[in-house]
């Protein structure tokens, strides 16, 4: 992950309920403390307190209490403070990515680092590190979202297996 005081992670594709388990799993090995946004209802007992301590940040998606504005103010507040999102905001294939990363990194004025959950080489990938600065966010998150072109997400007719 890059040395840098606050920047946000966007993780993709997000296709499988094994996206999160692995990235957990790399989270803690690389040592990396990051918060993410998750439903709320994930939040709920049994393990509510389980994904509070690991980063989480509950999201009624139906009513979001401002919770872009809520993070930038939480980043630029922190010494330290790493976002780490998916930008389809489901495990369902979607055409269009939703644009809270973006709105995060432009407002709070820090970087992007793109990590890619490739399930076809069994790889995670970290990096590029891109910037938030265009005007048109759709243009931008064309550009950032260009950084995953070559990326297979999770396919239910694979196996986890070695390769």
């Amino acid at each position: 992950m890059p040395d840098l005081p606050r920047f946000v992670v966007i993780v993709a594709p997000h296709t499988s309920n094994w996206d999160f388990p692995v990235g957990l799993a790399a989270k803690w090995a690389l040592g990396f403390d990051a918060h993410w946004w998750g439903k709320d209802t994930l939040f709920r007992p049994p393990l509510g307190w389980f994904m509070r301590a690991n980063g989480g940040i509950p999201v009624d998606r139906h009513n979001k209490h401002n919770v872009v504005e809520r993070t930038i103010a939480a980043m630029q507040a922190s010494e330290r403070f790493a976002l780490a999102l998916s930008p389809e905001g489901t495990r369902k294939r979607v055409t269009e990515w939703r644009s809270g990363f973006w709105h995060v990194a432009k407002g709070a004025k820090v970087p992007i680092c793109c990590v890619a959950f490739d399930w076809d080489r069994r790889e995670i990938r970290l990096g590029p590190v891109l910037t938030a600065d265009e005007d048109d966010t759709a243009a931008g998150i064309a550009r950032v979202r260009a950084a995953f072109g070559d990326v297979r997400g999770y396919d239910r007719s694979q196996r986890i297996a070695p390769a």
